[in-house]
């Protein structure tokens, strides 16, 4: 395997080198440092002790958490043989300090303890039940298959980290396999995005609450291929109750773009999408820290200052109009997002841009509201 060296944040890691990142023995995508940078951000600012990286490939994210944040104590974890091999050498080359290494474990104390394990990623957080604090989830693909662990391997306040990257069935365009994998409906158009985060935030409450825990969402978006969601533990059966009542579904006219949201555990009507989280996607005291924080070592810093930026002032409410959409469905003309967003303040609506799309608005506006806007500027 040959081995190319980069930089991201303060960690200097090996990889492998490929024409192709997926023909690569062991996997590391540079478009994920984003992920990695919000991640640091996030976890600076829980300040977790203990933490799992469960699917850790060349280890990057652990040792960036070894290095830019203060927990103490970070297991990397990978069931593949030669990712293990990778993590120590990228442990050697970030940490001084000597190495003991058994055949599928490897331990290094210097300041902080960093622990690699070489196992099936269900099978290392059964063996570690209610012990971390902040417990990552980063795999190619659903993330479902580790929940259960997951959710026992957590203390039971600690703040579950985790990336789904089947956006195809998330977002609509493999139905069957989101019903399977997530039992929910998902919705195509505009809306899918914000819709997929939202069925996969659902998906955890749900399993969360057969353990007698509740589900805050400190921080959860959408960006390139994947969803990333942080999310922290409440523990009681009182609060998986309130978690639950969060569970709703979406109604989408496609012919005009109008949609609207029902909590309930069952749909009151036909042609629903979901069940999906219709609570906060952001606790914004977090979000705040977050930007506020020292971005100077970061991988993509110019890049997760624009993006916060945006997400701070995000209103947070479910879904959004996206206007050249909305234009064509109704055979408008597009318009600024500015001027309509002007006349709706004008009248009292609360109006922000959304990451989920640079056309869009969030409003909690009524849909005729936004529509009149529109024409009103014809």
């Amino acid at each position: 395997m040959e081995l190319i060296k980069l930089k991201e944040g303060k960690a200097e890691i090996l990889v492998p080198k490929a024409e192709r990142i997926y023909d690569a023995p062991v996997f590391y995508n540079p478009v994920m440092a984003l992920n990695r940078d919000l991640s640091v951000l996030l976890l600076k600012v829980v300040k977790a002790e203990r933490v799992l990286d469960a699917l850790s490939a060349t280890g990057i994210r652990g040792i960036r958490y070894a290095l830019e944040t203060e927990a103490d104590e970070i297991w990397l974890n990978d069931i593949n043989p030669e990712a293990f091999k990778l993590i120590i050498e990228n442990l050697k080359l970030n940490f001084e300090g000597e190495l003991k290494i058994n055949e599928r474990s490897a331990t290094l104390k210097d300041k902080k303890t960093l622990i690699a394990t070489n196992k099936d990623a269900n099978l290392l957080m059964a063996e570690k039940f209610r012990y971390f604090d902040f417990l990552d989830l980063d795999p190619f693909g659903s993330p479902v298959e580790f929940l259960d662990s997951s959710l026992r391997s957590l203390k039971r306040k600690g703040v579950l980290a985790l990336t789904a990257t089947d956006t195809a069935p998330l977002c609509g365009a493999h139905p069957k396999a989101c019903l399977r994998k997530y039992n929910a409906k998902p919705v195509r158009g505009e809306l899918c995005h914000e819709s997929g985060l939202r069925i996969l935030i659902g998906t955890v409450v749900r399993y969360a609450a057969k353990y007698d825990l509740g589900v805050e969402v400190l921080f959860a978006y959408y960006k390139d291929h994947y969803f990333r969601a942080f999310l922290r533990l409440k523990d009681g059966a009182k609060e998986g109750d309130k978690a639950l009542k969060n569970l709703g579904y979406l109604y989408f006219d496609t012919k005009a773009g109008e949609f609207e949201v029902e909590r309930a555990f069952l749909p009151s009507k036909p042609d629903a999408f979901g069940p999906l989280w219709l609570g906060p996607l952001k606790n914004q005291e977090i979000v705040e820290k977050m930007n506020a924080e020292d971005k100077g070592e970061l991988a993509e810093k110019k890049k997760v200052s624009k993006f916060l930026n945006v997400v701070v002032e995000e209103l947070d409410v479910p879904f959004f109009y996206d206007i050249h959409a909305l234009a064509r469905r109704n055979s408008l003309e597009v318009r600024k997002l500015s001027d309509i967003a002007a006349m709706l303040q004008e009248k009292g609506y609360r109006v922000s841009r959304t990451h989920f799309s640079p056309t869009a608005i969030k409003t909690d506006a009524p849909f005729e509201e936004v529509l009149e806007a529109l024409k009103a500027l014809q």
